[in-house]
This record gives C-alpha cells, sequence and structure tokens, in this order.
C-alpha cells in the first residue's frame, strides 16, 4: 500500500510530476518507466475524458500542446486518441508515444507498487461522469484503491470523489499559503495537502501532520533553482531542510534523479 506519512511509511516519497518529464514527453509510459527507473516511488498525472467516456492522461483540455492533433479531448474517440503521437512534439525521438489511458497506468502503477497522484483535469459538465468511470476502474483492479488518490484544486470536486468512491484517499492542491492550514485540511476532508515550494513553510508543515494529514510539496526544476543560485538563494538546501525536519512526506518534480538524490542527501541516517 502506498502510505502517505512518511511517519508511517519510514520514508519521504519522491514524485514524479507528470513522469520524468525533463527528457521524456510528460504524462506518457516514457516518462513513467523513466521515473520508476530513477527511483521514484510515486507519479502524479493528469487525467480528462474522452469522447466515449474513457480516461485518458493528459494536463490540457485539448490535444494541441502536446500532441500531433488537435482538438478538444472529450470530443475525440477513442480509436482518435490512440492514433495521437504523444512524444515527436516534444522530441522527434520520441516519436510514437501515446497519450496513454488511465487502465494502463494504474496497470503500471500497481504492478511497481508506487503511489499514484491522480489529478482530475476536467470540465465541471464531465466531473460526475469522469468520477463514475473512475469508481469503475478502481472495482475492477481489487488493489488499485491501496495505491490511486484523487487530487484536484477543486477541493468541494473531491468531496463527491469521496461521496461516491467511499475510502479512497484526497489530496487537495493549493497555491496559496492559507491563515489555518491544518484546519483547511480538515474542513475538506482531505488526506494530503500539496503545496507550492514558494507557498511552504516547516511549521505549515508539522501544523498539518498534527491533524494527521500528510503533505506533498512541489519543486521547481532544477534549472530553475540553479538561476536562484546564481544569485546566492539556494532553495535545494531548504527544501532538503524540510526533509530533515520532517516537514514533508511526498517532493514531487519533473527531475525524478535530481528529486531522489536531494532526498536521499537530507533523509537523516
Amino acid at each position: 500500500m502506498y502510505t502517505l506519512l512518511a511517519s508511517d511509511s519510514g520514508q519521504v516519497h519522491v514524485c514524479g510530476h507528470r513522469g520524468h518529464c525533463v527528457d521524456r514527453p510528460e504524462n506518457t509510459m516514457a516518462a513513467f518507466r523513466r521515473a520508476v527507473e530513477l527511483g521514484c516511488t510515486s507519479l502524479e498525472v493528469d487525467v480528462v475524458l474522452n469522447g466515449d467516456g474513457e480516461i485518458i492522461v493528459l494536463h490540457d483540455l485539448t490535444v494541441d500542446r502536446t500532441t500531433d492533433g488537435r482538438g478538444y479531448a472529450e470530443d475525440l474517440s477513442t480509436s482518435e486518441v490512440l492514433a495521437l503521437d504523444a512524444g515527436v512534439r516534444f522530441d522527434p525521438e520520441n516519436a510514437g508515444e501515446r497519450v496513454p489511458f488511465l487502465g494502463e497506468v494504474l496497470d503500471f502503477a500497481c504492478e511497481h507498487r508506487i503511489g499514484l497522484h491522480c489529478e482530475i483535469k476536467d470540465t465541471p459538465q464531465n466531473e460526475d461522469a469522469l468520477i463514475a468511470r473512475l469508481g469503475e476502474h478502481l472495482a475492477a483492479v481489487p488493489d488499485a484503491g491501496n495505491w490511486l488518490v484523487a487530487i484536484s484544486f477543486d477541493h468541494q470536486q473531491l468531496a463527491k470523489v469521496r461521496a461516491s468512491i467511499p475510502g479512497l484517499r484526497t489530496e487537495g492542491i493549493t497555491h496559496a499559503r492559507h491563515v489555518d492550514p491544518a484546519g483547511l485540511a480538515i474542513r475538506a476532508g482531505l488526506d494530503s495537502v500539496s503545496v507550492e515550494a514558494g507557498r511552504f513553510r516547516s511549521e505549515d508543515g508539522h501544523a498539518i501532520h498534527g491533524v494527521g494529514v500528510a503533505v506533498r510539496c512541489h519543486l521547481p526544476t532544477p534549472a530553475v533553482l540553479a538561476g536562484y543560485e546564481i544569485y546566492g538563494r539556494d532553495l535545494r538546501s531548504v527544501a532538503g531542510g524540510w526533509v530533515a525536519d520532517g516537514a514533508v512526506d511526498i517532493l514531487s518534480g519533473d527531475d525524478v534523479g535530481y528529486l531522489r538524490a536531494l532526498v536521499d542527501e537530507f533523509t537523516p541516517s
């Protein structure tokens, strides 16, 4: 089972944001396989519905940015999605990568025993259908609920998820620093809170832990962090301090190798 709290799992998890996507196309099986090779213990993926009511792994509502196709995902049939190339825009060497369907990614996570933070990106009108289809996926794979965590910026949406799929864990994403982050987690019924590094403080992590809720902190890419270091701002060590201090349970980002090395370096022996 994917255990969220580091105090229970004995480790700070390394989460590949859309897989390892600094040198693989985001949200593809190539990115997920590379993340596992580099030592991730979880993945964060994005999901929307296609025109046949199937859940596909895609960040945007349209396929334009990440594939060789055009149009809204919800207007495309399964056969049309399967025909898309999700690698060639990133790099011609990755030509032939497909847009994955949730079922195959869920099987992959269960096989490799890694967590799957599944972010609902769809439009409000597709929300109920997506949640229902997610429930069907979880019912079809008995162990899947032990590995999948539903996540969203929309905390009311997560309440719907919990009502529809009892026992499924949820994670609320926020880009704000709240007056009472622990109270926010309790009121929203969350199992985990995801916070951007720029809005995170150790004391907030400890407060959230105090109510039994986990913390995922998302870091910028190494290139961005290196840009800060030019001006004497060592944010890598700041993030390492959160690991050493026990303030975070999961570090996520695009470069899994970088995160793996950071967590290994700063985890107390």
